[in-house]
């Protein structure tokens, strides 16, 4: 616990560049454990895994914004971050969108790298309206675990790269015999859909990594390549990589990787897609 609030959890060296790992919304921390095996073989410095404002054992917000959640998480990482190392920072949906605000710059954490990934771009009228409306009303409550489970791995579109009856989701419910509810605190979806385009003129990193599973159901990959020709499409993956197969994101992370290491762009490897 950080004396922000947040609840993180550090790994890695303390003496190397520094990776911000941010998950998307109903989630917590617990969803990169498969990632940072990857980066205890593979990454020289150190990470830092945040449970976001409302999710995980981070505490609840009065109200939300993206903002508000690049401060929290900004004041959170600022702690241990040694003056001089470079701070990198990948999140996944509305961690993407929270990414990209910090490497703003606005909210006194100086981003380096960052990458977006799974960042929906384009939102209907009726899909501003369904999240608004889950997001004013009070927390579902379900008969048994599985059937929370269930919603709140098909809200977060998980389904398809999490057990129902992995550790995992232990910690996406909380209850007790027939009343149990999402962890997360609903509220945090009044954040509603980013301003994708907004946040990447804002960045002031020294590079900007738009990526998306090639099956993202949420992020289509097609839309985020017209938003960002650059943009990486991760094959064979869906809306959540780093859960169907951590190895998804090692081109993603080898790239961030090298800018850590401050080699050349002529000397970075190309990213798959």
């Amino acid at each position: 616990m950080s004396t922000s609030g947040l609840s993180l959890r550090r790994g890695g060296r303390a003496d190397g560049p520094v990776l911000v790992l941010l998950h998307g919304a109903l989630g917590n921390g617990d969803v990169w454990h498969g990632v940072e095996r990857i980066l205890a073989e593979r990454w020289p410095g150190g990470w830092i895994v945040p449970d976001l404002p409302g999710h995980g054992r981070s505490p609840r917000l009065t109200h939300y914004s993206y903002g508000r959640q690049a401060t929290e998480v900004a004041d959170a990482v600022s702690e241990h971050v040694r003056p001089g190392l470079p701070v990198h920072v990948l999140g996944h949906s509305l961690g993407g969108a929270v990414a990209l605000a910090l490497a703003s710059g606005w909210f006194g954490l100086r981003v380096s790298t960052v990458c977006a990934l799974g960042v929906k771009h384009l939102w209907s009228d009726n899909e501003k309206a369904v999240v608004a409306s889950v997001a004013a009303a009070p927390a579902r409550v379900f008969a048994s675990r599985d059937d929370a489970v269930r919603h709140v791995l098909t809200v977060a579109a998980m389904n398809d790269a999490v057990d129902p009856g992995s550790a995992l989701c232990d910690t996406l419910v909380i209850g007790d015999a027939d009343q149990w509810e999402a962890t997360a605190d609903p509220a945090a979806l009044s954040v509603g859909a980013p301003d994708l385009p907004g946040l990447v003129a804002a960045c002031r990193a020294q590079e900007i990594v738009l990526a998306a599973g090639e099956h993202d159901p949420l992020c289509a990959p097609a839309d985020l390549v017209k938003l960002h020709p650059e943009a990486t499409v991760l094959a064979g993956a869906g809306h959540c990589p780093h859960l169907q197969n951590p190895e998804f994101l090692w081109p993603l992370l080898d790239h961030m990787l090298l800018s850590a290491l401050h080699l050349s762009p002529d000397a970075r490897s190309p990213l798959r897609t």
